[in-house]
């Protein structure tokens, strides 16, 4: 089987080789330059063994065929430079970070080159720049150069298979021999083509690289996971006992396999019910914002509130305890006291309609305007009997009573009844009256005080109404001979003050009595 497959490879590398010689007399009679009029975007990877790889195979990118194998040449590093030939639009932008290897086809030999244009990176990184264009006067100007720091061509495996036929002495000596020849002096090389020959190694290079890079904070990451298990290490009995429990509800669950089948399967419409229930969370949380601002704010007063409860509630301990002490000696006087709220009880259901009535007394005097009226009423009451002018005060009324007219009696006593006489009887019985503390003493008071009211002064108020004013009886009598006008400022000054004589006390009181009905 071994040999049938070697000559199937011989006879395809033969056709192979002609296709390659008739590609190459197409390339000199049709020459055509990296991107021209085919629209064609070539790049030129170098390997360092491109063995079996012959014009037209495919270009592969993820899988999926972007574009052929143009010509295979050596180079002067003896290296191999592959054109690569991509044809699909969408792949003609191969970065500066891209990567291509030469992989197996099939099980005769086939090979094609499966190329990445650019490697992954995080969203929102810049992109690496493109692939360099290579200058006019050099091998292979206008395609892209992608350099052997880009490739890899490892070893195939029927090559490793081929030696496997004889004894492991005679592979050891086939190997060593091998590489003594082919690789004397070059270990440095040799060196660098293994750490190449499999992107695996290459990018567990790029870890360790990682890995030496954050090699403190690894050793941090240890130490603080060994403070981390301490805790754990202590309570081992806890963490099986919970790796059992675990067990036993992952057996639980798997009786209920039906079960969680039915919620997975609803569980994509809970998650489209949640998104707007989450969106108003969103909401209401952006709004707490500043609630929850003012009570960080306020969270220290809070915590000294917190502090000083303890001991607070353990002061009010004693309070209590003398509160229970107190209820005991009061509880009874509490008892004996039913009997005093039940009469008051009787005594509130009396009063109810007495309360009604006033209640309604009240609201009735508010809604009508009673309360207002009767401020009227003893405003207007004040306003009868007094006055106020210019001048001053002055009484609207005048009442004289003796002792002998402060008892009951029913038939009029002498001296006892008030009127007032009219302006020319007062005049023609001034001269006739005598007798102190009698009616007409007292009209002849009120005249000469109405005689003022009306602008007189008091001097022509008693010449127009002569006579004697006594009060009270004899002993009492003033005479209006010893007043006296005696104007302060000039006679223009509108006012007038009157000062008693000096024969009696008498009349010093008529004096006050006139500058108080004028006011001063």
């Amino acid at each position: 089987m071994r040999t049938q497959i070697a000559l199937c490879r011989r006879i395809v590398a033969g056709v192979a080789g002609a296709f390659c010689i008739a590609a190459l007399a197409a390339g000199v009679l049709l020459p055509t330059a990296a991107g021209g009029s085919g629209g064609s975007y070539t790049v030129r990877a170098i390997f360092d063994d491109a063995g079996n790889l012959v014009t037209g195979e495919d270009v592969l990118i993820d899988g999926v065929k972007a574009g052929k194998v143009g010509e295979v040449v050596p180079t002067p590093q003896a290296k191999a430079a592959v054109t690569l030939e991509i044809e699909n639009p969408g792949f003609q932008n191969f970065r500066s970070n891209a990567t291509c290897v030469i992989r197996i086809q099939s099980l005769i030999g086939e090979k094609d080159v499966d190329c990445l244009p650019e490697q992954p990176r995080p969203e929102g990184s810049p992109q690496p720049p493109a692939l360099k264009q290579i200058p006019s006067g050099q091998e292979g100007a206008g395609e892209y150069l992608l350099p052997v720091q880009n490739t890899s061509s490892p070893i195939d495996t029927d090559l490793l298979q081929d030696i496997t036929r004889l004894p492991e002495r005679q592979r050891l000596t086939i190997i060593i021999n091998e590489l003594g020849a082919g690789l004397a002096g070059r270990g440095s090389d040799l060196q660098y083509v293994i750490r190449r020959a499999n992107p695996a190694l290459r990018e567990l290079e790029k870890i360790f690289a990682i890995l030496a890079s954050e090699n403190k904070t690894l050793a941090k990451l240890a130490v603080d996971s060994d403070q981390a298990l301490a805790p754990l290490a202590k309570v081992k009995g806890r963490i099986s006992d919970f790796i059992k429990q675990a067990n036993v509800v992952s057996r639980a669950t798997a009786n209920q396999r039906g079960a969680l089948a039915r919620n997975l399967a609803l569980f994509p419409a809970f998650l489209r019910e949640l998104e707007p229930a989450m969106q108003r969370f969103g909401q209401f949380a952006e709004q707490t914002i500043p609630t929850f601002t003012d009570l960080g704010i306020a969270a220290p007063g809070i915590n000294q509130t917190f502090e000083n409860f303890g001991p607070f509630a353990i002061s009010t301990t004693k309070f209590f305890e003398s509160l229970g002490r107190t209820s005991k000696v009061t509880g009874p006087a509490v008892v004996a006291s039913r009997a005093f709220f039940k009469r008051f009880q009787t005594l509130g259901a009396a009063g109810k309609p007495f309360s009604e009535n006033l209640s309604a007394l009240f609201t009735s005097a508010r809604e009508t305007g009673g309360i207002e009226r009767l401020v009227d009423s003893i405003f207007n009451g004040a306003g009868v009997t007094n006055g106020y002018d210019a001048l001053g005060h002055f009484l609207r009324g005048e009442l004289v009573v003796s002792p002998t007219c402060l008892s009951y009696g029913i038939a009029p006593a002498p001296g006892c009844n008030g009127h007032f006489a009219s302006s020319g009887a007062t005049k023609a019985s001034a001269s006739a009256v005598g007798a102190p503390g009698s009616s007409a003493t007292t009209d002849l008071v009120m005249q000469r005080t109405l005689a003022v009211l009306r602008g007189a002064t008091p001097a022509q108020a008693i010449a127009e109404f002569p006579g004697s004013v006594g009060f009270g009886g004899g002993a009492g009598a003033l005479s209006e001979s010893g007043l006296g006008a005696q104007p302060v400022g000039g006679s223009s000054s509108g006012t007038t003050y009157y000062t008693p004589s000096s024969e009696g006390a008498g009349s010093g009181a008529s004096g006050l009595l006139l500058n108080y009905l004028l006011g001063n």
